[in-house]
């Protein structure tokens, strides 16, 4: 067999994931002894909620949980995402308009897989998370980035959107907060946004996985409510919209792998036929720890929202005392998104980087940190930086690149 036959073009088409890629490196080299202080991983650092452990314990003991369960998600489960959609959301569906999945990312994978035909054009604002434009392929679309720099935090323009659409476009992907910036489109934006979509019968598919990890703006002390989805903040958009969730950042519970998806009727039967297929049911477990994350207490929550909201401070205050490094404050999830452009081009420790990629190679060979380059994310010219590890570890892996860079 040739080897062009062996592997379909579809699938080896696909590029890994440049996140899990560089976390890996950055564990591998740890376990070998290195003191790499890794800044790649997108998960929080804190433990679940014990309350959620408990819940999974006790289901694991119960036989009920030890069968197959509908593939859409169990009953309560879904009642419970139904609650938490209309109270962060604003939108009120049924239960039938729910389908639990194994983790946000099979939720996203489903959802382009759902609305896509071969040829259709789906529009991801930039920077975007490395696995969008990789599920758009699959489904045979043809991803088209319109990319926001520093100099507008990272937030497109609906100017920039039509500019970009063409009689093609059928699915605009909107991620607020981002990752991997850490934007949050104000309500006025997303408002704007979610109208000219409605206007041009446009698909959107929204990932609200950050919703809840918003913080305050400066001097002021209370928690900010979640932010704007586009379907509150234009309703009439709903008949054409899917959500993506997951109590997988909130509830520091990533490796628990659940997510759901919600859509118009005929969206969600048509997801729903393709999960019967793909994988059945999540795990009853699983899904038993998110009834106890979504309807138990949310103190923990609030716990480790104040400490990302700390740490957020820290690194870019720090970030910003290295010269030709500008950070903008991001105002969600755990991700700064600094312009490193002003690095480039220069000779660090006898290496001249051109570009992020190389930079970033530089940073742990070098200073034994790991980021994320901007490569994995659109252009060259910024790293991503995850706040979800400890303040030491944090403080320490930024003074690393203060020393390296000469800030210090």
């Amino acid at each position: 067999m040739a080897d062009s036959a062996r592997i379909s073009q579809r699938i080896a088409s696909i590029s890994e994931s440049a996140t899990l890629k560089v976390d890996a490196r950055a564990k591998a080299l740890q376990a070998a002894g290195r003191p790499v202080i890794s800044y790649a991983a997108g998960e929080p650092d804190f433990a679940t909620p014990e309350h959620i452990v408990e819940a999974a314990v006790a289901a694991a003991k119960d036989p009920r949980n030890h069968r197959y369960t509908p593939a859409a998600g169990l009953p309560e489960l879904r009642e419970a995402i139904v609650a938490k959609t209309a109270r962060d959301s604003g939108l009120e569906v049924p239960a039938s308009r729910v389908i639990v999945t194994n983790g946000g990312k099979q939720a996203v994978y489903q959802s382009f897989a759902t609305v896509l035909d071969r040829g259709d054009e789906a529009i991801l604002p930039a920077p975007y998370w490395t696995t969008y434009p990789e599920v758009v392929r699959l489904a045979g679309g043809v991803p088209v980035e319109v990319f926001a720099g520093s100099d507008q935090d990272y937030l497109v323009t609906v100017e920039q959107l039509e500019a970009a659409r063409t009689p093609r476009t059928k699915v605009l992907l909107f991620v607020s907060p981002s990752n991997p910036t850490g934007s949050v489109y104000s309500p006025e934006q997303t408002k704007a946004i979610g109208e000219w979509a409605l206007e041009n019968g446009i698909w959107v598919i929204t990932d609200e996985i950050y919703q809840n990890l918003i913080y305050p703006s400066a001097g002021s002390g209370q928690a900010p409510r979640p932010a704007m989805s586009i379907v509150e903040a234009v309703p009439a958009l709903a008949d054409q919209t899917i959500l993506v969730n997951g109590v997988a950042k909130t509830y520091a519970m990533t490796g628990w792998r659940l997510g759901w998806m919600i859509g118009p009727d005929d969206a969600i039967k048509a997801a729903a036929n393709l999960q019967s297929h793909l994988s059945s049911n999540v795990s009853n477990i699983s899904q038993r720890a998110g009834i106890a994350a979504l309807t138990g207490p949310q103190d923990s929550v609030e716990q480790m929202r104040q400490a990302f909201d700390r740490r957020r401070k820290t690194i870019v205050a720090e970030l910003n005392k290295i010269p030709g490094v500008t950070t903008p404050t991001p105002e969600g999830a755990f991700y700064v998104y600094p312009d490193v452009t002003g690095l480039l081009n220069r000779e660090w420790g006898g290496v001249t980087p051109t570009t992020s990629l190389e930079l970033a190679d530089l940073i742990l060979e070098q200073a034994e940190v790991a980021a994320v380059p901007g490569e994995a994310f659109g252009p060259s010219g910024y790293l991503r930086l995850s706040y979800a590890l400890g303040d030491e570890p944090l403080l320490e892996g930024v003074q690393r690149l203060q020393r390296l860079f000469g800030s210090v």
